[in-house]
């Protein structure tokens, strides 16, 4: 797996030696209701399955967030799928927008995919924003899409994104 340097980011690799980071940033109340089990979500980003990429997102030399991605290796589906989570101490700082527009660019340039997908629950109105900002579009509602940790279910938004669609992040 790659290094990737985003405008102000810089997306390495997630390791073991992330799952502590990583767990305080899932568990945060802001990104932990989005998010699954705190514990589990660290242990499966630093190991995770063969067709998901993780990567510790740094910032100013920081460890801020993680961002992965979940590709469809099928010829003829070829297509890729991005999760974020970015510890609230460093929201509203472009962060976000330069870790998905720098793995996008990844995925779509260098792994030649041909649509890109991100699915934030409906109610995750500044994710959509953002999502939106940089040119990915609600494509339905995903009913009863994921279960909380409380047992309830939540819908999700489908988004995707095609390669002549992707804009940088701020314009």
């Amino acid at each position: 797996m790659d290094v990737i340097r985003g405008r102000s980011v810089v997306l390495r690799p997630a390791q073991s030696s992330d799952r502590r980071r990583f767990r305080e940033i899932l568990a945060t109340p802001e990104v932990a209701r989005w998010w699954g089990d705190p514990d589990e979500e660290a242990a499966e980003a630093c190991a995770p399955g063969e067709d998901i990429r993780s990567y510790a997102i740094e910032y100013e030399g920081h460890v801020v967030g993680i961002i992965q991605s979940c590709e469809e290796p099928t010829p003829a589906y070829r297509s890729a799928g991005i999760d974020i989570a970015v510890h609230p101490g460093w929201h509203r700082r472009g962060i976000g927008a330069a870790a998905i527009h720098a793995l996008a660019r990844h995925l779509l340039d260098v792994d030649s995919h041909h649509r890109l997908t991100i699915d934030p629950a409906t109610d995750n109105e500044p994710a959509i924003r953002l999502y939106r900002s940089l040119g990915f579009r609600p494509v339905g509602v995903m009913r009863n899409y994921e279960r909380h940790q409380d047992g309830s279910f939540h819908d999700g938004l489908l988004m995707d994104l095609l390669p002549e669609e992707l804009r940088l992040p701020g314009t």
